[in-house]
């Protein structure tokens, strides 16, 4: 696995994002391959090496966490995870002086100056390209489940969305960026990208932004449908809920079964449903319409993939995902937040302090 959180950078008075990702590479002493730039200046990405276990996953990002909170420290800025920033706008962001970003925002102008949005992206390696079209297909399934638990975005730009994540509608304007195309051999996926590079439609596969795609310059397919989580703990959590899924769709593969992408109106609907209404979601899990509470299809799940965590070593971390469900998500603790204290700041606040915290709050 190879996991890829991007982060918020706070002014520690305002609590407003703060452009200064170019200081902080200063500090850096200039590349840092764990440590990498974003589209905007007020965002900074940390990313792990390879890892085999979600405990190598949160060494690796809890390294990169201490050292962007000493040079934060210096410097007068946080760093905050979540979907999106409460009270932030767009229109005050500066682009980071790079020319790819200047490519993207050229090109996209004005939908890729709104990507104030900030999320996490989940590699996992596979065996060959066969193999990836098969598991890409088999996850796309499971989207909404992630994007459900991860979702931390309630609030966009000072306003209630009434979205439990708003990040995931920002994307869906770009045209490679939201809903997957779907494949049911690499062979067709491999026409695809192929035509997409003779008409300069995309220039590598970095410009196809979709909720989970194949990397074949990592041999990985790369989840990137889930908001950012608010603390560590969840991160991590996530990430282990995400390699047993993957462990148990491979058996079943390797047992014979071969797996096709959702019908596309599914996997649309069942992404609008996430995105709006979060676990409460009624998710439809068959093509003559047939529903279930997104909350009841994962706790299911949770305990089909409790042999698998105990195989991985990833007991604990997936238990956390049922502590995510029963003490509230990101986006039900921002609104809770917000209800009580009335203010996008207090919301901003209980954000930064779950991530210094690593965990939630009320956690046991």
């Amino acid at each position: 696995m190879g996991v890829e959180v991007e982060l918020q950078i706070l002014d520690s008075k305002t609590k407003d994002l703060s452009p200064v990702s170019p200081k902080i590479f200063e500090r850096l002493g200039g590349e840092h391959k764990n440590i990498k730039p974003e589209l905007i200046q007020s965002m900074i990405e940390i990313n792990t090496g390879i890892c085999k276990t979600v405990k190598e996953v949160r060494r690796d990002l809890e390294e990169q966490i201490v050292r962007l909170e000493t040079i934060g420290k210096e410097m007068g800025v946080e760093f905050a995870s979540s979907g999106s920033h409460p009270f932030a706008r767009y229109s005050d962001r500066i682009p980071y002086p790079a020319e790819r970003y200047k490519y993207l925002i050229d090109r996209n102008r004005w939908m890729a100056r709104r990507l104030m949005i900030f999320g996490l992206h989940v590699h996992v390696g596979m065996l060959d390209a066969h193999h990836a079209m098969a598991m890409n297909n088999a996850m796309m399934h499971y989207l909404p489940h992630l994007l459900a638990l991860s979702a931390s975005s309630p609030f966009w730009q000072g306003k209630e969305t009434g979205l439990a994540s708003s990040r995931v509608t920002i994307f869906e304007a770009l045209p490679t960026g939201g809903h997957p195309c779907t494949f049911q051999t690499w062979e067709e996926f491999v026409f695809f990208y192929d035509s997409m590079i003779a008409s300069k439609s995309i220039s590598s596969i970095k410009d196809i932004w979709w909720d989970i795609r194949p990397h074949p310059e990592y041999g990985t397919v790369e989840i990137r449908v889930c908001d950012g989580l608010q603390t560590l703990r969840e991160t991590v959590a996530l990430v282990a809920f995400v390699q047993c899924l993957y462990a148990w769709l491979n058996e079943r593969h390797r047992n014979g079964e071969r797996f096709s992408p959702p019908a596309y109106w599914i996997l649309r609907e069942n992404k609008w449903k996430a995105s709006r209404y979060g676990l409460e979601a009624e998710v439809i899990l068959d093509a003559r319409g047939n529903t279930n509470l997104l909350r009841h299809e994962i706790e299911s799940l949770l305990e089909r993939l409790l042999p698998y965590a105990a195989s991985l070593g990833s007991e604990e971390e997936l238990t956390d995902v049922k502590r995510m469900i029963h003490h509230g998500l990101g986006y039900e603790r921002q609104l809770r937040v917000f209800e009580k204290e009335g203010t996008f700041l207090a919301v901003t606040e209980a954000i930064l302090h779950d991530f210094k915290r690593r965990e939630p709050l009320f956690w046991d």
